[in-house]
């Protein structure tokens, strides 16, 4: 093995499970309660031809997203989750001796994508949860080779605002590749456009990713792509599974973009239950809890008071639900709770009600 592979601790997945073995309700992946466009399950009931391999470029796919986000399809490019591509991104412009740059309470792929290349993680200080532009800045060397963002940011659900994405590209020399993780860009109001788009198309150093993983309800079949300069998406195309996106997945990619009124309903369930959510944990304030303001679909809820976070953890646990504990990254004194359907939250919020000393119904 690789010594710099040997660092790597291998990503672990939100739980499903009790430790004895009770299948939980999942609210630690970030996935959509309300499932899939029925348009693309449709499809995928259609998709049929295993036997052969599928498209290698996601023609029909890349249509369609260029379609709709207006972007040429030849500056899109298609992977097996957007994670792939981020991994990408590194391989193909970074590797030993150089530095990959994010911050504080990022996505742990940044890390893995780092390290499995052999390159140097540089992990920035956080200000707010967030991302702090001008210590990302100053941690730019002559080494650094890519700068990761996730906006809005996994797991703390802060956002970066377009002056201050554009005053962090600006402050980037032209060789060094930001890589923009839009992952939960759907989830956005029109009014909260980033400009990551609009500075990958304007500019060479720039890609943005996306996922079919989280508003359109497609995680278990794997599909994300990216979009950037030419030259970007070719050393992505090089590298990238010559057959990496499936059949069926293509199918359902393109079917449920075809649905955007299933993304709005998506959209719009998750930010009246996530305010819903938010009212309620501020009115546990008083009692050591607080949630980080986030524009995705979770809550990153903190434990200050009597109540620690691995207590509330096993306390859902045991009443039937799997959340996010995450003290690997620094987050010991909190739970990242994914937006489930109004029900589920209620119960949860009534619980830690009743785990911090007494009823707390709304």
């Amino acid at each position: 093995m690789k010594p710099y592979v040997a660092k790597i601790h291998a990503y672990v997945p939100g739980k499903a499970k009790a430790s004895d073995g009770r299948q939980l309700i999942k609210l630690s992946a970030n996935e959509n309660p309300l499932g899939c466009s029925p348009l693309a399950m449709q499809a995928l009931g259609l998709a049929g031809a295993p036997a052969f391999y599928p498209d290698p470029g996601a023609t029909r796919l890349r249509e369609a997203i260029g379609a709709l986000h207006g972007i040429e399809p030849e500056r899109i490019v298609c992977g097996t989750g957007s994670d792939e591509l981020l991994n990408l991104a590194v391989q193909g412009f970074a590797g030993e001796g150089d530095e990959v740059v994010f911050s504080r309470y990022s996505f742990v792929v940044y890390e893995i994508a780092a390290l499995r290349c052999g390159a140097t993680i540089v992990e920035v200080a956080d200000r707010d949860f967030g991302a702090d532009v001008d210590a990302m800045l100053a941690a730019v060397t002559e080494r650094t080779r890519v700068v990761f963002i996730a906006n809005p940011n996994n797991p703390t659900g802060t956002f970066l605002p377009r002056a201050e994405l554009e005053r962090l590209h600006a402050g980037l020399p032209d060789n060094v590749l930001l890589v923009v993780d839009h992952a939960y860009g759907e989830y956005l109001e029109a009014d909260e456009d980033d400009g990551a788009m609009a500075l990958a198309d304007a500019h060479g150093n720039v890609l943005v990713t996306r996922t079919f993983s989280k508003i359109y309800g497609l995680a278990g079949e794997r599909i994300g792509w990216a979009t950037g300069a030419p030259h970007l998406v070719d050393a992505l195309n090089r590298i990238r599974g010559p057959f990496n996106v499936t059949t069926s997945g293509q199918r359902a990619a393109v079917a449920a973009l075809e649905d955007q009124d299933f993304v709005t309903a998506s959209r719009d369930h998750n930010a009246a239950e996530r305010e819903r959510f938010a009212e309620r944990i501020a009115m546990l304030g008083n009692r050591g809890l607080a949630a980080v303001p986030s524009k995705a679909n979770f809550l990153l809820v903190r434990f200050t008071g009597e109540l620690t976070a691995e207590t509330a953890l096993n306390a859902m646990a045991e009443a039937g639900y799997a959340v996010r504990h995450l003290p690997g990254q620094g987050l010991g004194d909190a739970l990242r709770i994914t937006i489930g359907r109004r029900e589920d939250m209620d119960a949860i919020a009534d619980l830690l009600a009743e785990l911090t000393g007494g009823a707390n119904a709304l």
